[in-house]
């Protein structure tokens, strides 16, 4: 154990250790949805000098095969606030699934983060000194554009408030933990 002093961003206080509470970025997850048209979505908020601006310049410079993350939109020449860089998780496989991806996908978004500002689940200074990642699965096999609208608003508005709230909290992830399962894998019980 390191050697820590009072006045450690770590110190010891006899029963537990905590980090400094000065955070330059917030991290959350949200899903919603079942089967084909569900959302899976996590972000990285906090503000532009900081990892979540780092992350998003790096993600907006540095395109590859099939993903090329863009800036959300609520409509043409309005980008969401705080400014929102879209990176898909699943290459684009049809032109419904682009649809469904750069439409109602980002759309879904768009609305969550601006809501998150207006209801202040995010800090006034959020509007133009912070921005928002958010990495977004939409299946390709996806069939109904309004369903993804509303999946992708449900998690992101989620996802912001449980990186902004530190959500969930850790008796959740414990009792998650013993009986793990996802979408895609439940392991058998032994």
């Amino acid at each position: 154990m390191p050697n820590l002093t009072i006045g450690h961003p770590l110190n010891l206080d006899g029963k537990t250790m905590s980090a400094s509470t000065d955070k330059q970025l917030f991290i959350g997850e949200g899903f919603e949805g079942p089967g084909v048209n569900l959302a899976h979505i996590n972000v990285l908020v906090g503000p532009r000098n900081g990892p979540a601006g780092q992350a998003f310049a790096t993600a907006l410079a540095t395109p590859s095969a099939g993903h090329a993350p863009f800036v959300v939109i609520a409509r043409p020449g309005v980008p969401t606030k705080p400014l929102t860089l879209y990176v898909n998780k699943a290459q684009i496989g049809s032109d419904f699934h682009g649809n469904a991806t750069w439409g109602a996908s980002q759309a879904g978004i768009a609305k969550a983060v601006a809501e998150s500002l207006e209801n202040g689940t995010l800090p006034p200074e959020a509007e133009n000194d912070w921005v928002v990642v958010s990495a977004n699965w939409v299946n390709p096999s996806t069939d109904d554009l309004d369903a993804v609208f509303d999946n992708n608003y449900r998690a992101c508005k989620n996802a912001i408030l449980a990186a902004m709230k530190g959500l969930p909290h850790r008796d959740e992830v414990f009792a998650a933990a013993r009986d793990v399962s996802n979408p895609f894998y439940t392991p058998k019980q032994r």
